[in-house]
């Protein structure tokens, strides 16, 4: 991506910010928007000027946004979105009996690394891979029906139901559920690629495992939807 194309990119998602009222500073949705798109450095002449921006922000004002920019920009705001919901977890610590790799976080990132070896080109298995546990650090009381409200707006279907029916997948897994779901769950077009899920969030819990950033992996995640 060359740097004009990243200035754009980084101008839209914070004109975006402000517009939604994410954010009310021009530096802090610059920086944000930035931070959405690039995990390493960001060289300075990829940085929009509060013109730039400002100038953007009124036409979403006015409704003179182009409709290709338009969509880049609410793209931007889905990535955007999915780092809001995993940056927190590295503050949810998981039952080290279960969970030796000890955060969310950690975790999530270590589904992420096992699944994209085994399906580097579907951006919808890694997007559930990613968010599959991100309602557990918005109510650790009821994390599964936090996270499919979280999601529901942001992802496709495909990815809400692989997120829907883990739970399911691990129990059947485990013998404590019956045939019909087992039935329902295996002639799927998708059950496959379920079961595969599954296997990934169990074994994404060894401390010390190697994986990418959340930058990186939301970074994948947009090359491999493009």
């Amino acid at each position: 991506m060359s740097h004009e194309e990243l200035r754009q990119r980084i101008c839209f998602a914070a004109a975006r910010l402000l517009h939604s009222r994410q954010e009310s500073d021009f530096n802090a949705a610059r920086w944000r928007a930035a931070r959405s798109l690039v995990s390493g450095y960001i060289p300075g002449q990829a940085m929009p000027t509060d013109l730039e921006i400002r100038h953007l922000l009124q036409q979403l004002v006015t409704g003179g946004l182009p409709e290709s920019r338009a969509s880049s920009a609410a793209e931007d705001d889905v990535y955007a979105a999915y780092y809001e919901l995993m940056a927190p977890l590295d503050r949810v610590r998981l039952p080290a009996d279960t969970h030796p790799e000890g955060d969310l976080l950690y975790h999530s990132l270590q589904v992420f690394e096992l699944v994209c070896e085994e399906r580097p080109w579907d951006s919808e298995i890694l997007t559930a891979a990613l968010l599959h546990e991100c309602g557990r650090g918005l109510d650790p009381y009821d994390a599964h029906n936090a996270t499919l409200d979280a999601v529901a707006p942001i992802v496709s279907d495909r990815t809400f139901w692989f997120i829907e029916n883990l739970p399911t997948q691990h129990r059947l897994s485990d013998g404590t559920i019956g045939v019909r779901a087992r039935r329902r769950l295996s002639s799927h077009d998708d059950g496959e690629d379920l079961r595969l899920l599954a296997w990934c969030d169990s074994e994404g819990r060894v401390p010390g495992r190697q994986v990418r950033s959340l930058e990186e992996c939301l970074l994948t995640i947009r090359d491999v939807g493009e």
